[in-house]
Parts: structure tokens; C-alpha cells; sequence
């Protein structure tokens, strides 16, 4: 898929010196890097002790006060599989977001899906439809960009490299999450390592997601009916000016089709055939086209 191929993005890039591809906005960029630095260096050199730390779970985070971890849970990834996944979307739906809200707006986005889900893997424990556990990944917050993104601009048209067909964001939105519907689906009826967390994330992200960008003002953000979204067109639309030459006279559009019915018989006629009265309306417009 290619956003950065579409007519938006392409009109932006003359505000970059660099040209070519625009860069990624700066707090995407900061969670691709951070989440697969940690990743690695907890894989290589740490033995997952990170993941260990840092990961949601009741008994630690509500039992013992870590309450960092809703957030810590966040920044590691369980598998080089889901850092390779997460990343994908982050890359290709954060910076939707992101523009759109601005960087510091969208971190808390960003955050609180990520809360969001963890909350929401808490409810579906406690309703007993999910086994308890560690949490961990950034899933929620790319459920919550995905979803946020059909909200905000639904009839964008993305490009898909395989298979080569373009689509609109909502109907990929919907595609995507029933995709992942039924794995987290599967996951329940067929447990595994995590299940659980895996619908926690996928629900809480999707519902967060939904709310901030139906609501933006909960983040400090005009709401869609007082903010449009500026299409590729109004980019390149330069603002009206106000005329600095005001014409004196008003144009009476009765008077201008009776003197081209003046002129018309004068053509054919001859200036002998005028009327008096018709004379005097000749006169009278060659003085306003002077007076102008």
C-alpha cells in the first residue's frame, strides 16, 4: 500500500528541501525506532528481561502500583513477528494521524489506545472471556490509528501493492479489523500464548481509536464540523484577493440589452432611425462608460 503515493502527499513534498518521499513526522518516527531498538537489544542482550519488567498485567500494575506499565506494556514487542506487522501499520497509518492531530495530540492518541486496551483486557478478564496474563505490544495503538483514520478521511483512496487495486481506507479499515476479528477470534477458541491480550488490544484499541477521532476535542482539537479536512485541490487554491479597483458605476443589465438593441439598429438602420427617446439612452450609457 502506498499513501505516500497519493495526490496529497505528493503536493506536500514541495515544503520539504529534500524533495522525493516526505519524512515521516517526528512521533512516528520516534515509536518505529524505539520499539524496534528495544526489541532488539532486549532480545540480544537483555534475555527478554525488559519484557519482563516493563509488561501489563493486573497483579503487578493495580496489586503493586506499577502503573507505568499501562504505558511501558506499550514499547515491547513480544515476537520479531509482531514488530515486523506493528510496524507496517504504524508506518503507514500513524502519520495519517499524526498530521492531522499534531504531534503532541497524537502521542496521547497513540498512549491512550494503548490504555485503552490494556483497560479493556482487564474488563474481558474480569468477565471471564479472556485467561489473565502479561500484555504486551504496540496493537492497540495501530487499531487505533486504523480505525481513526476511516473516521477522519473515509473515502481517501489508498493504493495496494498486492493485490495492485485501489481502495478507500474504510473499506480497508473494515477488511483489516475483520481480518483481525477472527484471529483474535481463533486465539480464544484455540488458546495460545496471547490470546487474550491479543483481543484486549484489538477491542480497547479499536473503541479508543473510534472515540478520539469521532470526539477530537477530548484531545484539545476543533471536532469535524468546525475543521475540514483540506483536500488536494485547496492546497494549490490560492486565497481570492480583494480587487483595489472598484468600478464607480453599477452595471444595469436592462439598460446594456437596450443599447446593444440601440447599436443592432444603427447597424441596420442607419443613425437617422433612432428615436429621441432612444437617443437619450445612448447618451446616457457613453457617459457612464466615461465616467469609469
Amino acid at each position: 500500500m502506498g499513501t505516500a503515493d497519493r495526490d496529497y502527499f505528493r503536493d506536500e513534498q514541495r515544503r520539504y528541501a529534500g524533495g522525493g518521499r516526505q519524512p515521516l513526522p517526528p512521533v512516528t518516527k520516534f515509536l518505529l525506532i524505539a520499539n524496534i531498538a528495544i526489541f532488539l537489544f532486549d532480545w540480544l542482550f537483555m534475555n527478554q528481561a525488559i519484557a519482563r519488567w516493563a509488561g501489563f498485567s493486573v497483579a503487578t500494575t493495580f496489586a503493586q502500583g506499577r502503573v507505568w506499565e499501562l504505558l511501558s506494556f506499550q514499547f515491547i514487542q513480544p515476537s520479531p513477528g509482531h514488530v515486523l506487522f506493528d510496524s507496517i501499520g504504524l508506518y503507514f497509518f500513524g502519520p495519517w494521524i499524526e498530521r492531522w492531530l499534531g504531534a503532541r495530540r497524537f502521542m496521547a492518541f497513540f498512549l491512550l489506545c494503548g490504555v485503552g486496551g490494556a483497560l479493556f483486557f482487564v474488563l474481558l478478564g474480569a468477565l471471564g472471556i479472556v485467561p489473565g496474563g502479561a500484555l504486551v505490544g504496540i496493537s492497540a495503538g495501530i487499531y487505533g490509528c486504523l480505525v481513526g483514520t476511516a473516521v477522519i478521511d473515509p473515502k481517501a483512496q489508498l493504493q495496494l501493492i498486492f493485490p495492485p487495486v485501489i481502495m478507500a481506507v474504510r473499506k480497508f479499515a473494515l477488511i483489516y479489523l475483520g481480518i483481525a476479528f477472527v484471529f483474535v477470534a481463533g486465539g480464544l477458541l484455540v488458546p495460545g500464548p496471547n490470546g487474550g491480550g491479543a483481543a484486549g488490544l484489538f477491542g480497547g484499541g479499536a473503541i479508543v481509536g473510534f472515540l478520539l477521532a469521532r470526539f477530537p476535542f477530548l484531545l484539545g482539537k476543533p471536532s469535524a464540523a468546525e475543521e475540514k479536512i483540506v483536500r488536494p485541490k485547496e492546497f494549490r487554491r490560492k486565497p481570492r484577493q480583494k480587487s483595489k479597483l472598484r468600478p464607480r458605476t453599477s452595471v444595469d443589465i436592462h439598460t446594456a440589452s437596450e443599447v446593444d438593441r440601440i447599436l443592432d439598429k444603427i447597424n441596420k438602420e442607419g443613425l437617422q432611425s433612432l428615436t429621441a427617446e432612444e437617443q437619450k439612452v445612448l447618451n446616457e450609457a457613453g457617459k457612464s462608460r466615461n465616467d469609469r
